[in-house]
């Protein structure tokens, strides 16, 4: 294995709060099957982001790409998340990190909601 993907979510107390991740993962690992696609939370759940890169690494991974599984860029984005990377990159300084934009930020997925809102509400008129 040389890449891989990590889909990187808050996490939630109940466990079926992860399902739409899970399915989402499930998908794409579908799509890509030589590539592991795995998710990790920021807490509350594991595993969390340093554990699944450590993981990873042991593994063979090399170029990894992080997914934030967020709408919307706020404490965790911002502040959370660089310290956990610089950390990650300083105990794994052969792996490279690709850190993507947060899907709440990705033009693509807001209009694939916005359609999807539209049509639910056409739906029920």
């Amino acid at each position: 294995m040389s890449s891989a993907i990590v889909l990187f979510a808050h996490g939630a107390r109940d466990p079926e709060w992860a399902q739409p991740f899970a399915k989402i993962r499930a998908q794409i690992q579908a799509r890509l099957p030589d590539t592991p696609v795995v998710l990790a939370f920021l807490e509350l759940m594991p595993p969390t982001l340093t554990d699944t890169i450590s993981r990873l690494d042991e593994q063979g991974a090399r170029h990894i790409t992080l997914i934030p599984m967020f709408l919307a860029r706020g404490g965790h984005l911002k502040q959370d998340l660089p310290i956990l990377i610089a950390h990650i990159q300083a105990r794994h300084p052969g792996l490279t990190l690709h850190l993507s934009p947060a899907i709440g930020e990705v033009e693509t997925i807001l209009l694939q909601l916005s359609d999807w809102i539209c049509d639910e509400h056409r739906a029920h008129q």
